[in-house]
C-alpha cells in the first residue's frame, strides 16, 4: 500500500502543478505521509519534474 501512496502523491502533484501554492501544500502533506525512502525517491522525481518549471523551485525547500 505504501507504494500506492507514492504513486498517488505524484499524480496529485502533477495535477496541482499549475498553482505554486497548492503544489507546496500538497508536497508538505506528502512529506508527512510518505516513508523516508519514498521521500528520497520523491526528491529525485521532483528534480526531474520541475526541471522545466522554475516557478515550482521554491517548493523544493520542503523536501530538503
Amino acid at each position: 500500500m505504501a507504494r500506492a501512496m507514492f504513486e498517488y502523491t505524484k499524480t496529485v502533484l502533477k495535477k496541482v502543478s499549475f498553482n505554486t501554492e497548492l503544489f507546496c501544500k500538497e508536497l508538505q502533506k506528502a512529506v508527512q505521509r510518505l516513508l523516508p525512502y519514498e521521500i528520497e525517491e520523491l526528491k529525485i522525481w521532483l528534480q526531474e519534474y520541475t526541471a522545466n518549471k522554475p516557478e515550482l523551485y521554491v517548493c523544493m525547500a520542503i523536501v530538503k
